[in-house]
Order: structure tokens, then C-alpha cells, then sequence
């Protein structure tokens, strides 16, 4: 199906879109008592006595707890052994009560008093006036800062050999509700391709993502919404100017959203119009390096491996080498969670090895500035018997959703 050709309007292909969210499983508190559990398994191996979950996707992880990160300190201790501790301005105590659903005291601290020294109070609380102390990598520096300050008698190491172990490897129900969330992007995509029209503007387009993923059930607005047309397609994280759509464009989409908590992030390029011979090359070596990553990418491999499966085939076509561009700039793909960037990343120098559980996006993008860009992103989750697709890559540059399969 040529994009342009028997064009919908946006009015038409949203009325035609309902909710695809389903039963999801939820997270439940059992899971996270497990993560815990979990994380208190590695810091007793890692010799790490109390962890400190500031307010992050690591807290949400752990405690289920959304908050919004503000210059007022949130969160929680997590010792070896024991429950949480959750830290509080005392004036958000009551509020905080009705939100935890896992036992733990809270420490609270009044407006004119240090939260940071707070926090080590509450590990000599603890029974802990020494040892040693995992701070989120999420963090801020000036709580760092406050922390180092006030806790002198402690030493502090980078929590992501805990936090980033733990949620590297996702459960049955994590990667299910990342499937629900991918689902629902993939119909925006499709939706969204019937709309194009010469003279379209990406702001409109990226309006009529937003009311999609709602009318198709994710959890709130996109977390991301790039939308870009022509030349500006060669950027990988877009340009701050829109753009209006013209005959020959290629139209780049790299949009997310999530499903309690978990993201999507999938991304289609193809042409409005009929390729040239150019963006059809292009295209089919963008095709071809991104199912040389995910060959690549077998249990017991290292994640730099499926970064160079992908890079050998761009390089054999005449691009790079390296992250030189006409070529690919960036990483071959990242973890994906409650953040649509986790680790591993598959990247040269990331030697983790892979295992099931894992789940990362495939995207070796080729850019060429001046012209255009190509990314094809889908996302893999690991099984004992290899990679699975999320959802099936793009079918081809005429047809790229693939209706006339």
C-alpha cells in the first residue's frame, strides 16, 4: 500500500478506534515483595548494608510508589534485612499512607530541617552507624551531596549493580504488559499512516498520536511523540521545527506509551509517495540490519554482539564505519521497562550476556544528513530459546504495515 494513496482523515480513523487494553495483569505487591527480596539477596553478596530509592523508576519498581520528583526529598531505605523505610516532609505523611501498600515506618522532616540527614538517621535507626550505602543511580547530585554531608561514617557506591540486576530480567507479567502497551502504538502507527496527506504538518500528526493512544487505551499521553518529514528524518531525536509534508518524503515516527507504568517505543519509516531508488536502498539495508541484530541475538551472546551484527551490514554496504555518518550514530538498541531507556544497552563495550527476561529495542537507524534517515524499531524479549519479537518488523518499503500480504 502506497502511504498517500486512499487517504483517511483524522476524524474517520480515530472514530474507528476503541480501547485494546484488555485484562491486563496487574504488578502486584507479591511481585514486588519478590523484587525486594531479590535486591537484598545481591546487596548481602555485594556486601551493600542499606540502598536509598529516591524518586525514580527504581522506587516504582520496589514500592510501587509514582511520585513526582520535586526539589522536597521523597523516598525509601531499603536495608539488607528488614522492611523499608519511607522518607517524607511531614506535612505529605497522611498522603503518603493512603499511597503505600508495603509495610515500613516513615521518617519524616520538617520544612526547615535537612531531609538528607534524615536519611542517615534513619540507617543508625537501622542499627547500621557504619557500612555501606547503594544510592540509586537516579539520584540527584545535590541529595548525593547531602548525603555524603551528613554520612560520613558510610560508604556510598552506585546502587545499579542492585537496582539495574533487578529489572534487567522482566517477569511474565512485566512482559506482558509491555506486549499490550506495543500493541496499541502499533495500531497509532498504522492509524496514523492513513492520514498522511500533502501539506500535513507534524504537529498535526503528532496531535492525532496522542488522542490514538487514548481512544486505544494506554495509560496516559505519549512519552514520546516524534514525528518528522523529509530531510529532517536523517536526525534521530528530531529537529524543534515542523515540518509540512511533500510527495517523495520520507516520514519518520518514533512514538511510546505506557501501560501501567511499562513503555512502548516503536518506530516506522517509510515514503509518502513512491520511493525513489535511494530510499528503497536504503530502506532494504536498514531492513536487513536490524534482523542481522536480532539473529545475533542468542542466549549466551554479549550485548556488543548484536550492536556488531548490525554494524557489519551497514559497513559492508559502504557506511560508517563506526558511528561516522552517512552511517549508523547511535547504539543498535537499549533496554526498555518502566523507562524507555534501561540497561543493558547493546552497545560496543556492554558485554552483559543474554538471558531471558531481557527485553530491548532493535533500531540501527542509518542517517544521511542532507537527505533523509531511515529507522526501523521493534523490540525483542528474551526466551530460553532465544529472541521473540514484540511485534513483526515492518513488511517493506511499498508496504511497510503489510496489508497486501
Amino acid at each position: 500500500m502506497t502511504i498517500g494513496v486512499g487517504g483517511s482523515t483524522a476524524e474517520a480513523e480515530l472514530a474507528k478506534l476503541a480501547s485494546m487494553r484488555g485484562e491486563v495483569p496487574a504488578i502486584t505487591d507479591e511481585d514486588r515483595r519478590a523484587r525486594i527480596a531479590q535486591a537484598q539477596a545481591l546487596m548481602r553478596e555485594q556486601g551493600v548494608d542499606a540502598l536509598w530509592l529516591d524518586v525514580s523508576a527504581s522506587l516504582t519498581y520496589f514500592t510501587g510508589l509514582r511520585l513526582r520528583r520535586s526539589e522536597r526529598l521523597h523516598g525509601a531505605v531499603l536495608p539488607a534485612k528488614g522492611d523499608l523505610v519511607y522518607l517524607s516532609p511531614a506535612f505529605e505523611r497522611e498522603k503518603l499512607l493512603t499511597m503505600i501498600t508495603l509495610p515500613g515506618e516513615i521518617a519524616c522532616w520538617e520544612e526547615h530541617e535537612d531531609p538528607t540527614a534524615l536519611v542517615t538517621d534513619s540507617l543508625r535507626d537501622l542499627g547500621l552507624a557504619s557500612g555501606t550505602v547503594g544510592i540509586d543511580e537516579a539520584t540527584p547530585f545535590a541529595t548525593f551531596d547531602g548525603l555524603r554531608r551528613a554520612g560520613n561514617a558510610y560508604d556510598f557506591v552506585n546502587g545499579a549493580a542492585i537496582t539495574g540486576a533487578c529489572r534487567a530480567r522482566k517477569s511474565v507479567r512485566e512482559i506482558a504488559l509491555m506486549q499490550t502497551a506495543k500493541n496499541i502504538t502499533l495500531e497509532a502507527h498504522k492509524a496514523a499512516a492513513r492520514i498522511m496527506r500533502e501539506g500535513i504538518a507534524t504537529t498535526e500528526v503528532q496531535a492525532f498520536l496522542v488522542e490514538a493512544h487514548k481512544r486505544l487505551g494506554a495509560e496516559g499521553p505519549p512519552a514520546f511523540n516524534i514525528v518528522l518529514f523529509g530531510e529532517a528524518t536523517a536526525y534521530p531525536h528530531g529537529v524543534p521545527y515542523p515540518q509540512t509534508l511533500k510527495d517523495g518524503d520520507m516520514v519518520l515516527i518514533d512514538v511510546g506509551a505506557p501501560i501501567d507504568g511499562y513503555l512502548s517505543d516503536i518506530t516506522r519509516s517509510y515514503v509518502f509517495g513512491t520511493p525513489s531508488a535511494r530510499q528503497r536502498q536504503i530502506w532494504n539495508l536498514e531492513k536487513e540490519a536490524q534482523a542481522a541484530a536480532f539473529a545475533a541475538a542468542q542466549i549466551g551472546a554479549r550485548c556488543e554482539d548484536v550492536d556488531a551484527a548490525a554494524r557489519r551490514v551497514i559497513e559492508a554496504a559502504g557506511f560508517g564505519p563506526g558511528y561516522a555518518v552517512p552511517g549508523l550514530p547511535h547504539r543498535t538498541g537499549h533496554g526498555i521497562g518502566l523507562e524507555v531507556h534501561e540497561v543493558p544497552y547493546l552497545v560496543k563495550g556492554d558485554r552483559t550476556v543474554l538471558a531471558p527476561g531481557m527485553t530491548f529495542s532493535n533500531e540501527p537507524m542509518i542517517c544521511i544528513y542532507g537527505e533523509f534517515g531511515v529507522r526501523l524499531e521493534d523490540h525483542f524479549h528474551m526466551t530460553e530459546q532465544g529472541p521473540r519479537w514484540f511485534t513483526q518488523p515492518a513488511h517493506s518499503v511499498d508496504d511497510p504495515f503489510g496489508y497486501e500480504r
